[in-house]
């Protein structure tokens, strides 16, 4: 089942579990001027993501689709996005445009440098980048400047069907967890850490965002920089050097 929940003044999470993975993919719509679309989601749920975004704005006149990394969750379905709205670009990093998506795809991507804002409306995006941060060298994030609403992929991921949204000692306490199943399993060391990681995580600590948007599980509302500042010690902790 796919939920459609309103996270800040006009940013929807659209949200499908998968039973088999026992993990929530979510997509993120800011609905402005200018429709962005933050994660495509995989092929498979093309269908049922078009249908929820369909009753927030008419799907044809998105104008931007966003993600941080090129990976199935993150970018599967852009191809079809892009034929189904005529006017859609997609916008990433320098690095995810000449390396990825401008061979994966017929229409150019906007490339977006480091702090670079797009403005869609009533919203202004800041773009982020992020090498490796969560993981994939094109990696960059988006900062909502109006919302305070920082899209940030995987990072403080969780694993379940879980509720849209949670407080900070309910989404941390599962994101331990779920990065614990996670080194347990066959994906284990998904998420690089390298010298540039820690200060990466301090630059997104500063922004003191009032949303985590995640990807995967519940959105947090509250405090993210208390969020993300105990997200970077679990990385460290766990992929960092001293785990060889």
């Amino acid at each position: 089942m796919t939920m459609i929940t309103e996270i800040a003044p006009d940013v929807f999470r659209i949200s499908t579990y998968a039973a088999d993975a026992d993990l929530q993919f979510g997509q993120f719509l800011v609905r402005d001027d200018e429709p962005l679309l933050f994660h495509t989601g995989p092929r498979a749920l093309f269908p049922v993501v078009r249908e929820a975004v369909a009753r927030l704005i008419d799907p044809r006149t998105l104008r931007w689709i966003t993600f941080s990394h090129f990976e199935a969750d993150e970018s599967g379905s852009l191809a079809e996005w892009l034929q189904l709205a005529p006017r859609a670009e997609a916008a990433c990093s320098v690095v995810g445009a000449i390396v990825n998506v401008n061979d994966a795809v017929d229409r150019p991507a906007r490339p977006l440098a480091d702090d670079e804002v797009l403005v869609t409306g009533r919203h202004r995006l800041r773009f982020l980048q992020t090498p490796h941060v969560p993981h994939c060298w094109d990696a960059g994030l988006l900062f909502d400047e109006t919302t305070g609403t920082l899209f940030c992929s995987d990072l403080v991921f969780q694993n379940g069907d879980v509720a849209p949204t949670g407080d900070l000692a309910t989404v941390l306490e599962r994101h331990r967890a779920s990065v614990a199943t996670m080194e347990a399993s066959p994906l284990a060391a998904y998420m690089p850490y390298t010298p540039r990681t820690a200060g990466v995580m301090r630059r997104l600590v500063d922004l003191a965002p009032r949303t985590l948007a995640t990807m995967h599980g519940s959105v947090l509302v509250g405090d993210g920089a208390a969020a993300l500042r105990e997200a970077a010690e679990i990385m460290r902790q766990t992929f960092g050097s001293e785990r060889s």
